[in-house]
């Protein structure tokens, strides 16, 4: 059968009566087409398109069980929980199972959907045989640039899938990522054997996100500042553990609201115990390491903010991947310093000297990203191959333009300064010396005598920041192992005037209190939806999940303005399958009625 001939209507009502969904959204019917007709596929689409309902929707329909490999024990359980809220037959067969006899029983008779396992147990000749045991339908790798040496969080253990899924040829493949760029997509293909005519590429704009990135001048303030413009769950990415921890204790005692640490260093109990807290919480702020989020389902995370540079802009997309899942309006914030970009230069020449050119790339990528005065979104979307428009109408830059200054004549001073007074000396230092300012170290030193002293004044002086920051970036200026200025790069073409430098101006600071976002999670203050939201969190505590898998707000934000008055009504909210009808349709139905 061809793929073109493929009726896909028994899909859609299969959609509709597991989900409550009218029909597929992008290129989910391309891919569920695939799977169905039993060819193996690629499918790189973006956090929040469905990526996972690809593998279960035709488990459901194929026959045999659908095995899902996964990286982390916290994800499975997540998408376990998501998938029997559904009525999918699902299970997981990891080290944190005590039910694991249960699971291969039912899965050598037949009885699931979906089995989730760990690429590790991909190796284990105990796990093929018990694979061999049973009829398979579908193999679902999941983050599936993790195969690849050149994807951004790479991991043996998925080099053993391939050799695993070779011993059943006969079973197609779908491997899912939301991050792959065009060399990374062709080693996914080469390594988990899957022809190049099954890439199907959804795009990677995720529009609900707007992007901001400024440099940090009070972070503590400017975290709070966001805190208090998205009252919803968020996530703060720190660098180091001893900043999560700081972070954690102010923002919590300035915003009010629950804000949690969570990093490696922590008791694996209270990671854990921090984790299921955030994930079932409306409002907590997570502050956290890198460590965390891959395990990380939740489709509510209002804003992502990092206090710091990501390692490139692969890890930037799929890190604020993970605000506004559910769809609706979401913020990525990157808060950054110069010194980010002087610390990660100086990591690239401590890597292999194969893998520096690489990294130099990357990291060169991520300084166009936060130095560019155009869009950002564009920025992003032309880094994984794509041709956005010049303007996305979502992005700090777009939403309020910024003005770009010649600045070549203040970087030719500051340089000249670093150059003057030996190349060890910090941006304060440098910065007294070139406004005139002859404290007691100015003098001791005598570069109060020098041709710089108080060669910058006036509008000159407040930019001097700002270019100090921007020729760091660009790697024309590195710090000293003692936090010194020194010069570096082709920093002769800017001395002699045959390049230029430009910087945005810096906004004017605003003042008085930041104005919240209102578009998330009840736009209208419709005291229904408030009320239905708490009939969902009761309802989630009785089961023991987290809300969102009863129903996302959308779900509820279309019953407060549908305001259904029977089952029948309720059954056509997108988002309200049969097996969520049948458990919660009654409960709602009265809390509607009552308001």
């Amino acid at each position: 059968m061809m793929l073109q001939t493929l009726d896909l209507a028994p899909a859609r009502d299969e959609l509709r009566r597991l989900f409550g969904f009218p029909d597929f959204r992008g290129k989910q019917a391309e891919v569920v087409a695939r799977v169905l007709n039993g060819e193996s596929t690629l499918a790189v689409m973006p956090t929040g398109a469905g990526k996972s309902l690809t593998y279960q929707l035709p488990a459901t329909m194929l026959d045999g069980t659908c095995v899902v490999i996964s990286p982390l024990i916290a994800l499975m359980h997540d998408q376990l929980r998501a998938a029997r809220a559904n009525g999918i037959r699902a299970a997981t067969l990891t080290s944190a199972d005590a039910d694991w006899r249960e699971t291969m029983d039912a899965f050598r008779a037949g009885e699931l959907d979906l089995l989730y396992v760990a690429p590790e147990r991909a190796s284990q000749p105990a796990f093929r045989d018990l694979l061999g045991s049973a009829k398979l339908a579908l193999f679902a790798v999941d983050e599936a640039h993790c195969v690849s040496e050149w994807g951004h969080d790479f991991r043996p253990d998925y080099r053993q899938l391939r050799p695993l899924m070779d011993a059943f040829a006969h079973v197609p493949r779908l491997a899912l990522t939301a991050t792959a760029d065009a060399h990374t997509r062709t080693d996914i293909l080469t390594q988990l054997g899957i022809p190049a005519d099954g890439l199907i590429v959804a795009g990677f704009d995720r529009p609900n996100i707007r992007y901001a990135i400024r440099p940090r001048d009070s972070l503590p303030r400017q975290l709070e500042r966001l805190c208090q413009e998205q009252p919803g769950p968020g996530i703060v990415y720190a660098p180091t553990r001893r900043k999560v921890e700081q972070l954690a204790e102010q923002l919590g005692k300035a915003t009010g609201r629950p804000v949690l640490p969570y990093h490696a260093g922590l008791a694996p109990e209270v990671r854990a115990a921090n984790q299921a807290a955030f994930v079932s919480s409306e409002d907590m702020v997570m502050v956290a390491t890198i460590a965390f989020g891959m395990g990380i389902d939740k489709p509510d995370v209002r804003f992502v903010a990092h206090a710091g540079t990501p390692k490139s802009i692969e890890a930037y997309y799929q890190e604020t991947g993970r605000a506004g899942r559910d769809g609706d309006p979401a913020v990525a914030l990157m808060l950054w310093g110069a010194g980010d970009f002087a610390q990660a230069r100086a990591r690239v020449s401590e890597v292999e000297e194969s893998r520096q050119q690489g990294e130099r790339q990357r990291l060169d990528a991520l300084a166009g990203l936060v130095e560019t005065a155009g869009c950002r979104r564009a920025v992003l979307l032309r880094h994984f191959g794509e041709d956005p428009p010049e303007n996305c109408g979502n992005c700090d830059n777009c939403l309020d333009p910024a003005e770009t200054i010649d600045v070549t004549q203040l970087a030719q001073k500051l340089l000249s300064a670093v150059y003057r007074t030996g190349q060890s000396f910090g941006f304060g230092h440098l910065q007294k010396v070139l406004t005139g300012v002859a404290d007691e170290r100015v003098q001791a030193k005598g570069h109060d005598q020098l041709s710089v002293f108080g060669i910058v004044e006036g509008e000159e002086a407040a930019l001097l920041q700002p270019v100090a920051r921007a020729l760091q970036v660009r790697g024309l200026l590195t710090q000293t192992e003692h936090g010194g200025l020194q010069l570096a790069g082709n920093v002769r073409e800017i001395l002699s005037g045959e390049a230029s430098i430009g910087i945005t101006r810096p906004p004017q600071r605003k003042k008085g209190r930041s104005r919240r976002n209102d578009s998330t999670p009840n736009p209208t203050g419709d005291p229904l939806f408030d009320a239905l939201r708490a009939l969902r969190r009761d309802l989630a505590v009785e089961a023991g999940v987290p809300p969102y898998v009863v129903f996302h707000d959308a779900v509820l934000r279309a019953m407060a303005a549908d305001r259904p008055a029977n089952l029948s009504e309720m059954s056509q909210i997108p988002g309200v399958g049969a097996k969520k009808l049948e458990a919660y349709g009654a409960a709602f139905l009265k809390a509607i009625a009552a308001n």
